[in-house]
């Protein structure tokens, strides 16, 4: 991060290039997740929600949080993350991960900023919410 945040800066984009099917697997199982929308294509077809699988919410979270990790220089940083789930993220997506700085104060140790975010898919926004990062001194 380079300076004190202003109301109405920019988050520096987070960008997932392509949602790694494999990757779900892998959380499924972490999670122990028994929807089968999330490996297997056929489940996924059975409801009529096309031919890739889901990526699970946790980890379209991650994308923004992530993205204020690297703006606010780590996790630790992160005080809160709050977000509606608006649209289902799906196997081989471009994501971006963004938002904007909608109020600061001064804290323990540098500065509050809450943030307006959101994750997109194209035009689509897929999630969006509000986030509180500590900003350091």
């Amino acid at each position: 991060m380079s300076g004190p945040a202003s109301v109405g800066d920019a988050l520096p984009e987070w960008v997932v290039e392509a949602v790694d099917a494999e990757k779900m697997k892998t959380m499924a199982a972490l999670l122990a997740d028994p929807n089968p929308i999330h490996w297997e294509v056929a489940a996924v077809r059975r409801l009529g929600m096309g031919d890739r699988p889901v990526n699970q919410g946790p980890n379209n979270m991650a994308y923004v949080a992530n993205m204020l990790a690297a703006w606010a220089g780590g996790h630790q940083h992160l005080r809160r993350l709050r977000v509606r789930f608006l649209a289902n993220v799906f196997a081989g997506d471009r994501l971006v991960a963004g938002g904007t700085v909608t109020a600061v104060e001064p804290d323990r140790g540098g500065t509050l900023a809450t943030c307006d975010v959101w994750l997109r898919r194209g035009d689509d926004t897929v999630m969006a919410g509000q986030a509180r990062v500590l900003l350091p001194a």
